[in-house]
């Protein structure tokens, strides 16, 4: 009997969205999970690894990602789980005792704004030493409780997932993050909507959504333009951190700045002091001097007054070519209304970004706005201020480089995310009480010379231990591995030690950062990595940026040589270096090397973290080494160059650096006494390094210089401005505008200049420099105006150095005739450069740099 076939229907699916809804007791791991605090707290972090180490390792240590991973059936037993509960409600306290303190924070009220955030590995909103650095930065005001707001954007892609291929060339994998699985939250208004920000483009509106990430106190709140409410052009502008051409770029910067102080003013936060951490955030300034004019009835003048007594610019770029700089077109295309909103014309607009606004070829840089619109300006280290200083030296064509008011504030790190958790157990009970609570002197650090020979060699093994281990680990899987065939991977396993002196070299990879230096003499370092009995080891790590072909070049050379069969497990290159592996590494290997040309690293911030740790610092004198390097702990290539040819001057830093790693680090790690197994040299080193070196280069430093130098006397200042109706920014904007018309008109009538010649004595009334200068000052008051004497030397590259200065004191005021007159006897005997000086003085200026009249005579 033959059935009838039965035709069976397609099946009919539909989406349902699983939530994972925490309730009771296990309510507080969502709480945990959601704020930051975790991160850098080691008793969070090993009670999420707990729950399931296996899925905390497979959720890339993302505590959302794995809660939403674990079956129901884990979260049962937990419930019943007594030992587990205990140890939640323990760090839940201590969570809550954390925030509650964040009611107690005070004035002065900062907001903060950068284009990344180095935080976890869990949100790539960043790509490298500035976003590591700001998400540092933000920890710290957390933890020292200061009332910060931080600004950025939200980037769908991040940055990228580095891959090797065989042949150790670079693979740029993009990944769309889920940012439901990441700590930003997104912030409602009160009616459940989705808070939004416009920013004005060419025919249309950009909206962004406001989401939030709690850092522990600190708020961060990141911009997001990739929803259906915006043009296809539109939704892709916060796509990719760095990404697309100027013409994207110049929209996430208008974003972050405009948008940003846009999206303060909707949530209602109205901070004191303004924080530009590089210019890609200048935009800030433009927007400001639009609310203060066309809400608060100030003009131009009155406006920037405001603004720039409550802002602050830190540079971070060490090369003029490094900083953002736009075409007038492209400009006039997105910003063309905005002199109309700030009610000047469009070249008055332009000056505040360019030397001379009327020239057209010149480029509008972002630098040079946030210098305008900043009373103070910083560099990163005391090397990288005199740079910025020289950069940025033709903003004030009136003074010489030694005079700007542009400083520095060196970089520092966040201790507790960086040094390892074992290190913390013993600086615990030997940094004293006040350590704990983030308001510490520094000398604390030199508890660590109490601690015993045998628990620091103990820790350092230990460290070391871990990151061998975690690097056969990662070297298992063949993605991470693609660039070693299998053979080769077994061989590096076999090869690889914990007994080995150890030396890392890990950041972005650029030509100026040399990480070629190493392999200038094959032949030479293959002696090094095989010697015998003092053999050495190199790990590296870093990406290159996708459009760097020589960065990427470099890693490609370091992957081959890596493969030789000399070098094989003894130089190791370990893709995809994020803040994971950082740690891994500073905390690991024994020696941090960095051999970049100077002065080209601004900073650099890898070596401190690798100095809380007791790993010594081998670098080139540059960035923040230049004031790090103590003698013992650490090694040092000379400041001074030799030769001016690049290639001369790399032949001869390598061969410095085969020479004092063979004769001055491996003897010293090496000179172990039988009797204990452990080199008490290397053990001073690592104690020396702790105590001297790390003590000065934390956040906590960083952040207590920032509120000192800038942040509470900018609120301080700039409170006065605006009191009464902005009564005394309404007065200095006049006093210039005053000085400005009166100007042209000082008529100079005499000015009788030092001799040629003068007969320097030892009696208190010989060898004096007379300056004597007649001024028709008009309508000029003689207060209002300053003369200077000025004694300068020359140095080798025809620089003038500012030796001694004297300002000339009124003698005579009668109408039409006021009479400068001083003497000064130079401290010294030897040629000078003598010259005098003209500058238009207020008592409530700042800085000389406040104000650009300043005339030679």
């Amino acid at each position: 009997m033959a059935y009838r076939r039965i035709e069976v229907n397609q099946p009919s699916w539909n989406t349902v969205l699983v939530r994972r809804k925490l309730s009771g007791v296990l309510a507080e791991l969502e709480t945990l999970s959601k704020n930051l605090w975790w991160c850098w707290n080691d008793s969070a972090r090993e009670l999420f690894k707990s729950i399931d180490p296996d899925a905390w390792a497979a959720a890339d240590e993302n505590p959302i990602l794995m809660l939403d991973r674990i079956p129901r059936s884990k979260y049962k037993s937990l419930e019943a789980d007594t030992e587990f509960l205990s140890r939640l409600e323990k760090v839940s306290k201590e969570f809550k005792q954390y925030m509650a303190l964040k009611a107690e924070r005070k004035d002065p009220s900062i907001a903060y704004f950068c284009m990344e955030y180095g935080l976890d590995t869990s949100l790539k909103i960043y790509s490298g030493g500035l976003g590591i650095l700001a998400g540092d930065y933000l920890k710290e005001t957390s933890d020292m409780n200061v009332n910060l707001v931080a600004v950025g954007l939200l980037y769908r892609y991040g940055y990228f997932t580095q891959m090797l291929s065989a042949y150790g060339d670079q693979v740029s994998k993009y990944d769309a993050q889920d940012f439901l699985k990441t700590p930003a939250q997104p912030v409602m208004d009160e009616n459940g909507n989705w808070l939004t920000v416009t920013v004005g483009f060419p025919g249309r509106p950009l909206h962004a959504r406001i989401w939030k990430v709690e850092v522990g106190r600190t708020d961060l709140y990141l911009l997001d333009t990739d929803y259906e409410d915006n043009l296809p052009e539109d939704r892709s502008v916060t796509h990719h951190l760095y990404g697309g051409d100027w013409e994207n770029r110049l929209k996430q910067e208008l974003l972050l700045g405009v948008g940003g102080i846009r999206t303060l003013r909707k949530l209602g936060l109205n901070p004191q002091v303004y924080h530009c951490n590089e210019g890609h955030a200048a935009f800030i300034g433009l927007e400001r001097m639009n609310e203060y004019i066309n809400k608060e009835g100030l003009n131009f003048e009155e406006a920037l007054e405001v603004v720039r007594a409550s802002s602050l610019f830190t540079t971070h770029t060490p090369v003029p070519a490094g900083h953002d700089a736009f075409d007038d077109s492209l400009l006039g295309k997105y910003i063309g209304h905005y002199p109309h909103r700030l009610g000047v014309d469009w070249e008055t607009m332009m000056s505040l970004g360019k030397i001379n606004p009327y020239d057209r070829n010149e480029k509008f840089s972002m630098s040079i706005l946030a210098a305008n619109i900043s009373q103070e300006v910083n560099g990163v280290s005391w090397l990288h201020g005199e740079v910025s200083k020289e950069i940025l030296n033709k903003m004030w064509p009136g003074y010489l480089k030694d005079e700007l008011h542009v400083s520095y504030v060196t970089n520092g790190v966040h201790y507790p995310t960086w040094c390892a958790p074992e290190w913390k157990v013993v600086h615990e009970k030997v940094f004293g009480e006040d350590f704990k609570t983030h308001h510490y002197d520094k000398s604390c650090f030199d508890g660590i010379y109490k601690v015993s020979d045998e628990k620091v060699w103990s820790v350092r093994t230990t460290l070391k231990t871990k990151l061998i281990d975690n690097i056969k680990e990662r070297l298992s899987d063949p993605i991470a591995a693609s660039h070693y065939s299998p053979r080769q991977v077994v061989t590096i396993k076999d090869t690889l030690r914990d007994d080995v002196l150890t030396i890392g070299f890990a950041r972005r990879f650029a030509t100026y950062k040399r990480a070629h230096l190493l392999f200038r003499d094959l032949d030479r370092l293959a002696e090094i990595v095989n010697n015998p009995e003092r053999p050495v080891q190199f790990i590296f790590a870093g990406k290159a940026h996708p459009a760097d072909k020589a960065g990427q070049d470099l890693i490609k050379r370091i992957v081959e040589i890596s493969k030789q069969d000399r070098f094989i497990g003894k130089i190791i290159f370990v893709p995809n270096y994020d803040i994971t592996l950082a740690k891994k590494l500073v905390q690991g290997v024994d020696v941090w090397m960095n051999n970049p040309t100077r002065p080209l690293e601004a900073s650099g911030t890898s070596g401190e973290k690798a100095s809380m740790n007791g790993v010594m610092h081998f670098s080139v004198l540059d960035g923040w080494w230049v004031e790090g390097y103590k003698k013992g702990a650490g090694w040092a290539l000379p400041m001074e160059r030799t030769y001016e040819d690049q290639n001369y001057q790399d032949e001869l830093d390598a061969a410095t650096i085969y020479g004092i790693i063979e004769n001055e680090i491996a003897p010293a790690f090496y000179n172990v006494r039988k009797s204990t197994g452990r080199s008490e040299e290397w053990i001073e080193f690592i104690k020396n390094t702790i105590a001297q070196v790390a003590c000065n280069f934390t956040t906590n430093r960083m952040l207590t210089d920032y509120v000192n130098q800038y942040y509470a006397p900018e609120s301080v200042r700039v409170g006065k401005l605006c009191e009464n109706n902005y009564a005394e920014a309404r007065a200095i904007a006049e006093w210039k505008r005053h000085m400005r018309a009166e100007w042209s008109g000082i008529e100079v009538l005499s000015v009788n200049r030092p001799d040629s010649t003068i007969d320097w004595e030892t009696k208190e009334d010989s060898g004096a420099c007379l300056a004597e200068v007649v001024l028709n000052l008009r309508n000029v008051k003689p207060e209002e105006i300053g003369i200077e004497l000025l004694i300068a030397s020359i140095n080798r590259k025809g620089n003038y150095h500012i030796d001694e200065k004297c300002e000339l004191q009124v003698v005579s005021n009668e109408p039409g005739r006021t009479v400068y007159s001083a003497s000064m006897q130079p401290s010294r005997a030897g040629f000078y450069q003598v010259a005098l000086r003209m500058y238009a003085k207020h008592p409530l200026m700042p800085h000389r740099q406040d104000f650009e009249l300043v005339r030679w005579l």
